[in-house]
């Protein structure tokens, strides 16, 4: 399956929920009034966009529909389309320019923390990367061994401690390695204990410093996963994380499995955080680099006509 029909296929869920929901208020309006209005903002919110990302798209919308003297409801999809491009704007990729370049993934358990490591290891080593993990989720139950059964499928080296041991140390260790044995890339796996926060903000400032000691030149990333089913949830949980750690991206995974993809656009509208990569199914080539073109094109594409509302379950 190409590239664009993973993305169309993963956000099916979304756009058979949110998009056609969308279709059918504006197919139910003969003219543009305040109830239209209304009645798209309402959706939106309830189609997990967001209270700020929908009040933004709906306020726009009417500005640009005074400025262009739009009076045929039928224009409104193409213009919300218009205006969502464009709050997604420019895609930015993992920087793995320096070398070592060190990756470290944060996220809470059940995000799909494990799973995303993994899934990069094997990208990496497609692309003839050598490539090191740091285990340094060291207090949580199997979390290393659930890494080494990833790290052997992929065929990539893991430098871990016994359970409970310093994560700082794991990762200290890891950079040592990793230059000793001229890796591309060093993945850090970390914890994400959200409810000791205090005790993850030392945590991760404390790998952070070793990082920018033992790795001075090398090209840094924090990635947060999040699990896109969760909806705002996973918005909240940005939030919470950027006061702990500098995140530089978002990994959205499960986008597959929810009709909540439309947090893609608040986390890039509120957060200012770019989505870098998004799983859209479970083999481990279904990590996809985040394209912000194909995301809106695949959620707004024509299928066959939406039926207007006929007051049944919208329930798809």
């Amino acid at each position: 399956m190409g590239f664009f029909n993973k993305i169309k296929e993963g956000l099916r869920k979304t756009k058979d929920s949110m998009i056609q929901k969308m279709q059918r208020v504006v197919n139910s309006f003969t003219k543009i009034d305040e109830e239209l209005f209304e009645q798209l903002e309402e959706t939106m919110i309830m189609s997990d966009m967001g209270v700020e990302t929908s009040v933004g798209i709906c306020e726009e919308l009417r500005k640009r529909i005074k400025e262009r003297g739009i009076t045929d409801p039928a224009l409104i999809m193409e213009l919300i389309q218009e205006i969502v491009a464009e709050m997604m704007g420019e895609d930015t990729e993992i920087d793995i320019s320096g070398k070592p370049a060190v990756i470290m993934v944060i996220g809470v358990n059940g995000a799909g923390k494990t799973t995303t490591i993994g899934k990069l290891c094997h990208q990496y080593r497609e692309q003839g990367l050598k490539v090191l993990v740091a285990a340094a989720d060291t207090f949580r139950a199997a979390a290393i061994d659930q890494l080494e059964v990833w790290t052997e499928r992929a065929g990539v080296d893991i430098v871990k401690h016994a359970e409970g041991s310093d994560p700082a140390s794991v990762v200290y260790d890891a950079i040592s390695a990793a230059k000793a044995r001229n890796c591309d890339v060093l993945i850090c796996d970390t914890a994400g204990r959200l409810h000791n926060k205090k005790n993850l903000m030392d945590e991760l400032a404390k790998i952070n410093r070793i990082i920018d000691r033992e790795a001075e030149g090398s090209s840094k990333e924090n990635l947060l996963v999040l699990d896109a089913t969760t909806g705002q949830n996973a918005v909240n949980q940005a939030r919470l994380f950027m006061e702990v750690a500098p995140i530089t991206g978002i990994v959205l995974t499960k986008l597959d499995g929810t009709a909540k993809g439309g947090i893609v656009i608040s986390i890039k509208n509120e957060l200012g955080i770019p989505v870098k990569l998004i799983g859209v199914g479970e083999q481990i080539d279904d990590l996809q680099t985040f394209n912000s073109h194909d995301f809106v094109r695949a959620l707004f594409e024509k299928n066959d006509a939406v039926p207007e509302d006929s007051g049944d379950n919208e329930d798809e």
